[in-house]
């Protein structure tokens, strides 16, 4: 069973330590601590009111001067060494899970005004962690051996929970952006985690399209679960099936490369995954980002973005948990990008059939088995 262990940074910022055993997490006991001796922490940004769509924009300009593509010796996610003191004390670790120096939500905690009107500016609430995969400095959630990608998940299913309960919080987003091409500031493997204020506007018209099918059915039936039999059932876009998750290129999607991961079983979140079905979502998922990297001869570049239920009592039960891993890759030189219809109008238009890049995926070859 995973382990964590709470510590501060210098800065008062809180470090945690996930281990994969009660032995490994007894040593970080005698880690050493922070001794950069940082200043205090900046007070939190602001969030601005958008009338036009009723959204919330955070306005972060202090991560203008956040670190970005270090040297390997620099590297702020790698252990400590006695010549580069690093986010990360110890000399080693499994995962590591600590808030952001430049976050873009937080540290304050609080309530943004009920009834915004033009010209409404409220502190950004919330919280931006960081969460390191491993102590090696090259690689992504893929390259991850069984066990680690184990302890990452459990370490998302705490922190979501952990977040979850925090004043003001109204939705919980893990995800893992890869490669240059996605605008990574660092090469270590690692994702993040974003603790909003308010719901997304994405994940807002989700929740509303989720709760209406749930309203429907009488609360009989999910959307994203209806959406998943009827993907199995037809098979034309399935790629992977396990015995709790399983794979597919949804019928209408929007990327180039696009594929929904999703529990079997209703639950609204991470942290309520039972131990089996973690350890399902570990290998299905590490299965899949091997295929995914297994369509060209470069690493594909892609965001994994976990959509979580949001913290509100209609959408909750009316949303399941499932990841959407997009990538803008649309053959092995070129990138899409979104231009006028997509960035302006939000009307998307995809340059690839989903039947096809099912297929494509189904016969790829994993690229851990190349290696081989």
């Amino acid at each position: 069973m995973t382990v964590h262990t709470s510590t501060r940074l210098s800065d008062g910022r809180e470090l945690i330590y996930f281990d994969a055993s009660e032995a490994t997490a007894r040593r970080r006991l005698a880690a050493p601590s922070d001794r950069r001796g940082l200043p205090d922490r900046p007070a939190s940004g602001t969030v601005r009111y958008d009338p036009l769509t009723g959204e919330w924009i955070a306005v972060a300009a202090h991560r203008q001067t956040r670190t970005h593509l270090p040297a390997a010796d620099q590297c702020p996610l790698c252990p400590s060494s006695p010549s580069h003191l690093s986010e990360i004390p110890a000399t080693d670790y499994e995962v590591a899970v600590f808030e952001n120096r430049f976050p873009s939500f937080g540290p304050e905690l609080g309530l943004l005004p009920a009834d915004p009107v033009w010209g409404t500016t409220a502190p950004a609430y919330g919280r931006c962690e960081v969460v390191a995969f491993d102590s090696a400095h090259e690689g992504s959630f893929g390259s991850l051996s069984p066990e680690r990608a184990r302890t990452v998940v459990d370490a998302w299913a705490q922190r979501t929970g952990a977040l979850s309960a925090m004043e003001g919080i109204r939705q919980v987003f893990c995800f893992e952006n890869r490669g240059a091409d996605i605008g990574v500031t660092l090469l270590h493997p690692h994702g993040q985690i974003y603790a909003y204020p308010f719901i997304p506007p994405r994940s807002a018209v989700m929740a509303e399209q989720a709760a209406a099918f749930f309203e429907a059915s009488e609360g009989r039936r999910t959307l994203v679960g209806a959406a998943l039999d009827a993907e199995r059932s037809s098979g034309e876009r399935m790629v992977l099936e396990g015995r709790h998750f399983s794979a597919y290129v949804p019928f209408a999607a929007r990327w180039p490369l696009e594929v929904h991961l999703v529990p079997h079983r209703q639950v609204a979140d991470l942290a309520e995954l039972r131990d089996e079905e973690r350890d399902d979502l570990t290998g299905v998922y590490l299965e899949l980002l091997a295929r995914v990297d297994g369509l060209y001869s470069t690493p594909t570049p892609y965001i994994a973005a976990w959509h979580q239920a949001p913290l509100d009592a209609r959408f909750r039960p009316a949303s399941r948990l499932h990841l959407q891993l997009t990538s803008p890759r649309r053959a092995a030189d070129k990138l899409k990008f979104l231009a006028g219809s997509e960035a302006a109008m939000g009307a998307f238009i995809n340059d690839t059939v989903p039947e096809q890049v099912a297929a494509q995926l189904r016969a790829a070859v994993p690229a851990t088995a190349r290696k081989g």
